[in-house]
């Protein structure tokens, strides 16, 4: 037996290397072809036998995992094959049960991180179970082991309950990084629309504002090309907001000029229009424009 420095020791390494494994993927660092040489490693893997009266996943009732896309689907068989090898580890040991809280229902419609925290929580009491029952293997692996270590490591055990348990334990890795990723895909989609959705909406509430002012300019019937007057305007404030305004208010014949040929002749028509009227003009359309609240 080893004393208790060795065990505090061995304790140590063990937790570090599960922090290892379970730490947050990385999107920019994760190959899809890693992945699924990962797979390809885990599927060679001879799965041990287990014991009929522990029935393991693929005898799970099949309407619980209808629901379930593939990737999900896959993270909870390897999820749930972890925790028939933990149950049968702690009945044979007589240790309590672990309570694992994962039901397919949390995967549906797709994987959230609140779920995978649940699954890397459970996952880590079931190394607690699995180092108190066989200490003397478990000291054997290093934190840095990588998952085609941990499965060469697996297929040499001869104990087909800790296999696996350290079989389904890669697979719940590999299973739960490809979760992530689709997660994290489907909310950048997700983020996209939203940002498309109000580009769309801003710019129709432009296009209403545009109008709104067009439509005001022409009911006053002022001597002006109302559409150019405030399409100009507002293409101009896009760069310079305040500027553009003073200018509108103040000169607004710097975006459509004044239209003298449609300025009525004052007193009956006996007084011709002037270049005065055209300044005059300008101005009156510009306190128009200064009060309107569109």
């Amino acid at each position: 037996m080893a004393d208790a420095n060795s065990d505090d020791e061995f304790e140590k390494l063990l937790n570090d290397f599960i922090s290892t494994q379970l730490e947050d993927v990385d999107l920019d660092k994760v190959s899809s072809v890693t992945k699924e040489a990962a797979i390809n490693n885990v599927s060679d893997v001879e799965v041990p036998s287990l014991n009929k009266s522990h029935p393991t996943s693929e005898q799970d009732d099949d309407d619980e995992l209808a629901a379930l896309k593939e990737g999900e689907k896959a993270l909870f068989k390897a999820y749930h094959n972890f925790k028939d090898a933990i149950d049968m580890m702690a009945e044979e040991n007589k240790l309590p049960p672990i309570a694992f809280r994962v039901q397919p229902d949390k995967l549906v419609p797709h994987y959230k991180p609140s779920v995978g925290k649940l699954i890397a929580e459970d996952t880590l009491a079931g190394w607690d179970v699995m180092i108190q029952c066989d200490p003397d293997t478990f000291v054997q692996i290093r934190h840095d082991m990588t998952d085609e270590q941990l499965l060469d490591f697996a297929e040499k055990t001869n104990d087909d309950v800790v296999q696996f348990a350290l079989i389904s334990y890669v697979e719940i890795l590999i299973e739960m990084e490809g979760c992530e990723i689709s997660y994290k895909e489907r909310k950048l989609k997700r983020e996209k629309k939203k940002l498309e959705r109000k580009i769309y909406e801003d710019h129709q509430r432009r296009i209403e504002l545009i109008n709104r002012y067009i439509k005001a300019v022409q009911e006053k019937n002022f001597p002006i090309d109302a559409e150019r007057l405030v399409k100009n305007y507002f293409k101009t404030a896009k760069k310079d907001p305040d500027g553009a305004y003073k200018v509108l208010t103040q000169n607004p014949a710097v975006y459509a000029p004044i239209q003298v040929d449609k300025i009525k002749p004052r007193f009956f028509g006996l007084l011709k229009v002037k270049p005065q009227d055209g300044i005059r003009m300008n101005k009156l359309i510009g306190e128009f424009l200064k009060k309107l609240k569109a």
